[in-house]
């Protein structure tokens, strides 16, 4: 027995425990609009921050001393401050590194405790239906900040002339659409095209009709209940995946059936979790995210389909990159990336 490994060891599991209760915590500052009414960055008391959102004066002493203690807000002399830097992060939901709505996602791997045990003593699998409905919230709200910010400013201009169709009037079906967070970002942008969601859950499609009638783009936008193998339609121009192929039992028959549905010289835009080809490369921060993730979620949904293939959520560019040649695709390459996704293209 290492004496000093044991106490490194426990150090880090005690931190990682008041990490767990902490996001437990974001996501009671989140849902009680704690963080918002702090976002001015002024210094406020307990009873004060209590008062202004309705919220019991003792508790929320309480959860201001665990979000000091956890370094999310500052402290001094009774009052607490919520820097304008944690305020980007925390109460602004416009701002490109908005995480505390996607903690909601982290809640729905501890609701669902019981059904991952199931899975994981049966046949591994646990469609994405059966989870607590926290889970599809959490999941638009923890991706539509990275879509907002660079799905038209710099993915999109990333593919081969993608963006002049786009411009012209271009057909495009975005599959496993969820809520609709990326169909309406890019319908906003480019009036001249039509835009077809899809995906398997009936209540995130009404869902997704309901945002789209609320921004405004109901005129170009339609969504539609389809499997990723057999969304409808021909004639696209661009088919895009965004953070849902890894989680599909048959990635190869969905990449296929975008092969079929597309144009000649069309485009396929890939979305997918960061991750590198081999797991020694993704012993990081964000590979640990994402495999707890792909643990409790990503691969128990692609195990309880058809195939079963479970690429997980750090499935890497190789493997991505053997799923669109298996389906026909004529070139695939990287077009661009960020910390938390690959941008791939693949070409008909």
């Amino acid at each position: 027995m290492n004496e000093t490994k044991l106490q490194e060891f426990m150090g880090k599991l005690v931190g990682d425990m008041g990490g767990a209760a902490t996001m437990a915590n974001v996501i009671l500052g989140e849902e009680l609009g704690l963080y918002r009414a702090m976002a001015d960055g002024q210094p406020v008391t307990p009873e004060k921050l209590a008062q202004k959102t309705g919220c019991h004066a003792r508790l929320v002493r309480e959860w201001l001393n665990a979000q000091a203690a956890s370094g999310y807000v500052e402290h001094e002399a009774g009052s607490f401050r919520l820097p304008e830097e944690q305020a980007m992060a925390l109460a602004n939901e416009d701002s490109p590194v908005y995480v505390a709505g996607g903690a909601v996602v982290l809640a729905s791997m501890y609701l669902d405790k019981d059904k991952v045990v199931r899975a994981m003593r049966g046949d591994g699998g646990l469609p994405w239906g059966d989870h607590h409905p926290c889970l599809f919230s959490g999941t638009e709200r923890f991706f539509r900040p990275g879509y907002r910010a660079n799905l038209v400013s710099s993915w999109l201009p990333a593919l081969d002339g993608v963006v002049p169709q786009l411009e012209q009037g271009a057909k495009v079906a975005d599959i496993g659409c969820g809520h609709g967070a990326s169909t309406i970002v890019m319908a906003q942008a480019f009036p001249k095209s039509s835009f077809h969601g899809f995906d398997f859950h009936a209540p995130s499609i009404e869902q997704a009709r309901s945002r789209a009638a609320e921004a405004g783009v109901g005129d170009r936008v339609q969504f539609a209940q389809a499997t990723a193998r057999e969304f409808p339609g021909n004639g696209y121009d661009l088919v895009c995946f965004f953070d849902c192929l890894h989680d599909m039992g048959d990635p190869v028959g969905a990449a296929r059936r975008a092969h079929q549905a597309l144009k000649p010289g069309g485009t396929v835009l890939l979305v997918e979790p960061f991750a590198n080809d081999e797991l020694d490369q993704n012993l990081n921060p964000v590979g640990r995210l994402f495999y707890a993730a792909s643990t409790c979620i990503c691969t128990p949904n692609s195990l309880s389909q058809e195939v079963g293939l479970g690429l997980g959520a750090q499935a890497g560019e190789r493997r991505l990159r053997h799923v669109f040649a298996e389906a026909g695709f004529a070139s695939f390459r990287r077009a661009t990336e960020t910390p938390f996704n690959l941008v791939l293209e693949a070409r008909k």
